[in-house]
């Protein structure tokens, strides 16, 4: 660094106010954003359904080498490129606000308060019998330095969890959900490593040791992990749940003759659901149950729930978001059972209880509105996008449609509108449609090679419980004004399919006057042509059938004859 001579004050900048991340929460419409990737494009819509059509908001060709990711908090959207990641964001369009340097980064991951970055490339070795070396850093979102880096061969991040690359489980870093950042852990050979974000190290400087363990997971709003340990010769198989930093047990259940264990935690924290599939006594087949725990109770209580026919196989399972209902599909048939269950009922509000059961319906997949009470029973793949929109409030179906070969569902933050589309997995009918909460279709869109479609996720809101329970009582008092604004919108698209009706009734009369004009100006050359007649109107001709034989083809065959 060269130091001059002689001291000069330093040189004044202005401030520069940085880009309003959250401008598009203001829209004035209350409109949601989504993104898709098709063909080199990448585009970020406003989703209009007054306007039956999206809103274009930014397009860009090339603008990813891979795929892109919105953040958790839709502050920004991340892009894939060789020499790493970047994140774009803005009031008015998407500028790129920050780097990330990773050569050949393959995956990515936010933590759920956008402060940290976590991204994952793999080298593959020249030694045919070496694994794969996994690189994994962890990025300050807004300076865009490294804060920690992991290195190692694939087998040591590839224990646990379900999906990845080259073997490894993704991510291997899991978040707790609280939404300050603090804690995030990975598991390895009988540990789980539990780190906090101050000093990027091990809490207590040591990870915990849990022999055999097989899974965890993160409560979505406090610092617990629930951790799976299979059966092991005489050791049961058991369920943990520990309290983070303290590493302290809270609740342990203890399993027998179990095959296979999945966790699901219910949105808000307050459940955690284990699906367990057992051996039967021959140990030829196995049997699904669940095990229950009401997690912000004392003692955290544990119910076991079996199906009535508890040889069924289970589908699908989903908790109700924000909710206490979970419905489950149930069944070896090809259209199997869908059965609503609650965790507390005006009769029971300490047991679980059923709802109702739907039978033979076609159906492999459950997609929850964010907002709770809708559901969506969707048949994807084999059952060519069959869909059915049902109330669980009312327990009835508001409306059966199909969006043929759809790949995907994903509801929009809000729980207003549902997408299905399908992407390019299947080269024909690439493209997206958006339907109301209650099954309406508002409008398609055909994209040929469709390769993703995101909704741009929102923050949460800042209402307090009491205030949302306040406006969902008042909302007629409320919907008058949108109600308003929503004729307005209705009458001027009327008015719009008026003016383009009335335009195509001219452009079509003036086409007919048009060919008039020229049949009349024609009207002498035909009349020579006829020699001399001038007929044009059909009662001038007359009518006669003549009828034309032709001979197409003679044959003549010599047949030999010998008389007896």
């Amino acid at each position: 660094m060269k130091v001059p001579d002689e001291w000069a004050p330093p040189e004044y900048k202005p401030y520069l106010p940085g880009e309003n991340l959250q401008h598009w929460l203001t829209d004035p419409k209350a409109r949601d954003q989504f993104v898709i990737r098709s063909g080199q494009d990448t585009e970020v819509l406003w989703n209009d359904p007054r306007q039956m059509t999206p809103e274009p908001v930014y397009k860009r060709p090339y603008w990813t080498e891979s795929f892109v990711q919105w953040s958790p908090l839709g502050s920004y959207l991340a892009t894939i490129h060789r020499q790493g990641a970047q994140v774009w964001g803005g009031a008015n369009t998407f500028n790129r606000l920050m780097r990330y340097a990773h050569n050949m980064v393959k995956l990515i991951d936010f933590s759920p308060g956008e402060k940290y970055l976590v991204t994952y490339s793999s080298q593959e070795p020249s030694n045919p019998r070496d694994t794969h070396k996994v690189v994994i850093n962890i990025f300050d979102v807004r300076t865009g330095k490294i804060i920690r880096d992991f290195k190692g061969s694939a087998d040591e991040f590839s224990v646990g969890g379900t999906g990845g690359v080259t073997g490894v489980s993704w991510p291997v870093f899991r978040w707790a959900g609280e939404k300050e950042d603090k804690y995030f852990a990975r598991i390895g050979k009988n540990v789980i490593s539990v780190y906090e974000t101050e000093t990027f190290s091990l809490i207590d400087k040591r990870s915990i040791k849990v022999e055999n363990v097989m899974d965890f997971s993160w409560s979505p709003t406090d610092p617990i992990l629930s951790l799976f340990v299979p059966e092991i010769g005489n050791q049961p198989a058991k369920v943990s749940l520990v309290q983070i930093p303290g590493k302290e047990e809270l609740r342990q259940k203890n399993l027998f003759s179990v095959s296979d264990c999945k966790m699901y935690w219910q949105s808000n924290g307050e459940y955690l659901a284990v699906k367990v599939d057992r051996y039967t006594k021959t140990k030829k087949s196995t049997y699904t149950g669940f095990e229950l725990f009401r997690i912000k109770e004392r003692d955290i209580p544990i119910e076991v729930l079996e199906l009535e026919n508890k040889n069924d196989k289970i589908i699908a399972f989903a908790w109700e978001t924000k909710g206490h209902r979970f419905g489950v599909i149930h069944g070896d048939h090809p259209k199997p059972d869908v059965s609503f269950y609650s965790m507390r009922t005006a009769q029971n509000t300490g047991r679980v209880s059923k709802l109702t059961t739907l039978k033979n319906r076609h159906a492999n997949a459950l997609y929850w509105s964010p907002t709770g009470h809708y559901i969506v029973l969707a048949g994807l793949k084999g059952m060519n996008g069959q869909l059915e929109f049902y109330n669980v409030d009312e327990l009835e179906t508001m409306h059966t449609a199909d969006h043929f070969m759809a790949t995907d569902i994903e509801w929009d933050p809000t729980g207003r509108y549902v997408a299905t589309y399908v992407t390019s997995l299947h080269e024909m009918e690439n493209g997206f449609i958006i339907w109301s909460f209650n099954g309406n279709l508002l409008y398609r869109i055909l994209k040929d090679h469709l390769f993703q479609f995101s909704w741009r996720p929102r923050p949460p809101a800042f209402l307090s419980p009491e205030k949302e329970e306040e406006i969902a009582k008042n909302l007629k008092k409320y919907s008058k004004k949108y109600e308003a604004e929503d004729q307005d919108v209705s009458n001027l698209l009327s008015e719009q399919e008026r003016e383009k009706r009335k335009m195509l009734k001219d452009e079509w009369r003036k086409w007919v006057s048009d060919w008039q004009r020229l049949h009349e100006e024609e009207k002498l050359l035909r009349q020579e042509l006829r020699d001399g007649e001038a007929s044009d109107e059909e009662e001038e001709y007359e009518d006669k059938e003549v009828e034309v034989e032709e001979v197409i083809d003679v044959k003549e065959d010599i047949v030999d004859y010998e008389q007896d």
